[in-house]
């Protein structure tokens, strides 16, 4: 039996009030006029579920390869229990194996219902649910491998979205990474600094640095590979070590 479980709440969310979104909108213009970033859950929640009735077409064929890539990274075993943090609409389904246990997360309700609703064309047994990825509702020690595709970069706060994946992660278990980043050893300067105000209330942070943010989440990384646009995007798998022996 298929299993796709859509939290309670999926619909009431799914068509939030007008006069919420209008207010949300209205706080974002002052907040752009004024140079201040908000970088908000209920605004990702919002802008997301806004996209995605065409999140496909912007993504799917753009980053196909990159989703390859950063997946073949992985060391897959038949049997390991995988966790999808920003799932989207499910577009990283069509290159996971099939003899896994697949938990996809998303924040927006409707991009959960889409990877649903792709998971059951791909007759793949997926466990779909509207979360957080800042606050995963799943217990320490989990899984054997996390994937993070294109989510550190929107994340509100990516220091607590990485504690939570090296939280459910068991120790030895991957992360995979596919995300935009300010290269390591190159800090944002002032000018990308003032344009990430408005990339970052519209699409994305471009001054996020993959080493420093996954060093400090307790993680090691093992790959690092360009795989777009003169390695703005990158490919990265880490693992999260497991306690020395006695």
């Amino acid at each position: 039996m298929r299993s796709i479980w859509l939290h309670n709440h999926f619909y009431a969310i799914e068509k939030p009030d007008v006069n919420s979104q209008v207010l949300l909108f209205s706080h974002r213009s002052v907040a752009l006029q004024r140079g201040v970033m908000f970088n908000t859950t209920a605004w990702n929640r919002l802008r997301y579920t806004a996209y995605a009735p065409f999140y496909d077409v912007v993504a799917a064929r753009a980053f196909r390869r990159p989703r390859r890539i950063a997946l073949d990274q992985v060391d897959w075993e038949p049997g390991m229990r995988v966790l999808l943090v920003g799932a989207g609409t499910g577009l990283d389904l069509p290159f996971l194996p099939q003899d896994i246990e697949l938990h996809a997360t998303d924040l927006a309700p409707a991009m959960v219902k889409r990877t649903a609703k792709r998971a059951e064309t791909l007759r793949r047994d997926v466990e779909c649910r509207v979360m957080d990825a800042e606050a995963l509702n799943y217990p320490d020690e989990h899984f054997d491998a996390v994937i993070m595709h294109l989510i550190i970069a929107v994340m509100p706060n990516p220091q607590r979205g990485l504690a939570e994946a090296h939280r459910v992660l068991k120790p030895g278990g991957q992360l995979c990474v596919m995300d935009k980043f300010q290269p390591d050893e190159q800090p944002a300067g002032a000018g990308r600094r003032l344009l990430n105000h408005l990339t970052s209330a519209l699409a994305t942070d471009i001054t996020r640095q993959a080493q420093p943010l996954l060093s400090e989440a307790g993680f090691q990384i093992r790959h690092d590979e360009p795989v777009l646009m003169n390695g703005l995007f990158r490919a990265v798998l880490a693992v999260k070590p497991a306690p020395s022996s006695r």
